[in-house]
């Protein structure tokens, strides 16, 4: 056997484990999710469902709150993404492209903020939501959300926005291009890999948050998706197929997500460590 082909075959098999160790959770909860409940609390587990029954997702979506869970999920998440979008975008041209006095202690503050653990800001964005009577509305979460995400999409753009000539800038406004037009026209599609990058981590920070939406959510008509599902774990028994039917469905719009843009996600995040 040459050095290359064993090179290769380790390389196959080491590739292979890593796919079967990150995919195997994955796919003993969608299979689990469709077995029935004799099967799934079986004291022999089975790695292929002996049994096909659907009746654990029509109860998830006939006979639980999981279809409002999921709106609400939806409406923050899709918010956060696009609020962070734009104010990123912006703040990152004009941290990295503008010049004016305080711009590089505002860039430090802004590291120092993402640095921050979550957690920290608890007290402080509980008091700040009750004194603009926001507490339990989903207006809350999007913007603790967006205060989360924001720092690092700043941070990441910057990456983009530097590699970009200015020249491009300069024969636009030559051309009668505004500032915001400069931005739309020519800084949004040369950074459309780090663009994509940050909607999709703001999406998914926003779409797991759990720690702000079990605090600042009061009611269960604005529950989310991560709170929602905790408070159907019952105290002394536990419906094992209804938990992995909906964690199965909570997970899809993720998958489809990264499925449509996942690849200007990986473009993203190696352009953004190289340059």
């Amino acid at each position: 056997m040459t050095p290359r082909l064993r090179h290769n075959l380790v390389l196959g098999i080491s590739l292979f484990l890593l796919m079967a160790f990150i995919l195997a959770p994955f796919y003993w909860i969608f299979s689990s999710s469709i077995k029935s409940p004799q099967e799934i609390i079986s004291a022999t587990p089975t790695l292929v469902p002996h049994s096909f029954t659907l009746e654990h997702y029509d109860k998830l979506l006939n006979e639980s709150a999981f279809p409002t869970y999921l709106k609400n999920s939806l409406l923050v998440a899709v918010g956060t993404m696009a609020i962070t979008v734009i104010l990123s975008t912006l703040a990152a041209y004009g941290l990295y492209r503008l010049r004016f006095p305080g711009r590089i202690m505002l860039f430090r503050i802004i590291l120092i903020t993402y640095a921050f653990p979550g957690v920290l800001l608890l007290v402080p964005m509980y008091q700040m939501m009750s004194k603009l009577k926001l507490v339990d509305s989903l207006e809350s979460l999007v913007i603790v959300n967006v205060t989360l995400s924001a720092p690092f999409a700043v941070w990441m753009l910057q990456a983009f926005f530097r590699t970009i000539p200015r020249e491009l800038e300069e024969a636009a406004a030559l051309d009668g291009a505004t500032r915001l037009g400069i931005i739309v026209r020519i800084m949004l599609p040369l950074a459309a890999p780090g663009v994509a990058s940050i909607a999709i981590f703001a999406f998914i920070m926003s779409w797991t948050e759990y720690l702000f939406s079990s605090i600042l959510i009061i009611s269960e008509a604005n529950r989310t998706l991560p709170v929602g599902l905790a408070g159907i774990i019952g105290q002394y028994q536990i419906d094992w197929g209804f938990v992995l039917a909906g964690a199965t469905a909570t997970t899809l719009p993720v998958l489809v997500l990264f499925g449509l843009v996942g690849r200007n996600f990986v473009e993203g995040l190696t352009a953004g460590a190289v340059k």
